[in-house]
């Protein structure tokens, strides 16, 4: 398995990583997605071991903390062997201080995740979400007074905007706090709205994409296919509601592509779609998702290859959108002496 540098942080991760968000099947639809119990995480880390791929993620809402509690079981007695990395800033209890980015919150949630996880520290933490209600300098100051502590080693984000991200940035430079490495962001070749902002900035400020749902949400696992009805068992009409929107033809050119591409390489479709977000820019880590070893045996055989510069061509074409203003490509235009070619 092929490393990367996690941002400008000088540490490595590996290209693909292990999302632990299967792991438990407690709380509502979107906190639970499948019902991995301890036994059958310690076989799909197991393989993730076997194959480099030693990150795994997970999050204190993913089934009411039970993925972080089993992740911890998991991993009993190899924890030196794995990077941990975990999310907070959600609501996870009923309390008026349960949820958030304030001091209170940050010290209390890592320390009952460090408890879950069974662990003294954590490799990689992000928030969850942008806390607008917390000021950006006391959040800094708490996430860098964790790192000093011992209890974090890395920082970074998800779900940010750009402007929130570089205000951030710009609060830990000026009191010389520590700073995000990472984002933790959807992309994939029916996502690509993280080129148009996040990975400029990312590209500036060193900060690593860690790819949450490379896969878009399930629609690029090779069950979709035009003019044809979902196979039995398939949750897309279940999980549909809390996927970013995609349109229906646009999904069914990329899935026309994959299906090309797959034919001509002798790979699957989603091994196909993964090893394309490998080969984009800023991209540290790509997390895959299985609940099962087929699963996940699968998507690892994402690496170890490259698509043909034609073949990323294909699929950059089919999955192609014009970005709104002010990110349009005006370099084809007026401003083409100044603004730099696209990434």
């Amino acid at each position: 398995m092929d490393t990367r540098f996690l941002g400008r942080s000088g540490f490595k991760v590996p290209v693909l990583g292990f999302g632990a968000g299967t792991f438990g099947g407690q709380g509502p639809l979107f906190s639970a997605w499948g019902n991995t119990d301890v036994a059958q995480a310690q076989r799909l880390i197991d393989l993730c071991l076997e194959a480099g791929a030693n990150l795994f993620d997970t999050a204190d809402v993913y089934s009411d903390g039970a993925s972080e509690s089993i992740l911890g079981a998991a991993l009993k007695g190899r924890r030196d062997r794995a990077i941990v990395s975990t999310k907070l800033s959600l609501r996870a209890g009923d309390g008026a201080n349960d949820v958030g980015a304030s001091r209170h919150h940050l010290i209390r949630a890592v320390d009952r995740a460090l408890q879950r996880l069974d662990t003294d520290y954590i490799d990689l933490l992000q928030l969850h979400h942008y806390d607008a209600q917390t000021p950006a300098e006391q959040v800094m100051s708490t996430l860098d007074d964790l790192v000093r502590a011992g209890k974090l080693r890395y920082l970074g984000v998800s779900n940010y905007s750009g402007w929130q991200l570089m205000k951030s940035q710009a609060v830990a430079e000026r009191y010389g706090y520590s700073r995000f490495v990472a984002n933790q962001t959807y992309y994939s070749l029916i996502g690509r709205d993280y080129e148009w902002e996040l990975m400029p900035l990312a590209q500036d400020q060193g900060v690593g994409a860690v790819v949450w749902s490379p896969l878009g949400w399930g629609r690029l696992t090779g069950k979709i296919r035009r003019g044809q009805p979902l196979p039995a068992g398939s949750r897309l009409h279940e999980t549909a509601g809390f996927a970013p929107p995609v349109d229906e033809e646009r999904l069914y050119r990329v899935v026309d592509a994959l299906d090309a591409v797959a034919a001509e390489t002798g790979k699957t479709v989603p091994q196909v779609a993964l090893n394309w977000l490998l080969q984009r820019p800023t991209v540290s880590t790509v997390l895959i998702g299985a609940r099962n070893e087929e699963q996940l045996l699968q998507n690892l055989g994402a690496v170890g290859w490259n698509l043909s510069p034609a073949q990323v061509a294909a699929l950059d074409e089919a999955s192609r959108v014009t970005p709104p203003y002010p990110y349009y490509p005006y370099w084809n235009g007026m401003f083409a002496e100044r603004t730099p070619p696209p990434v």
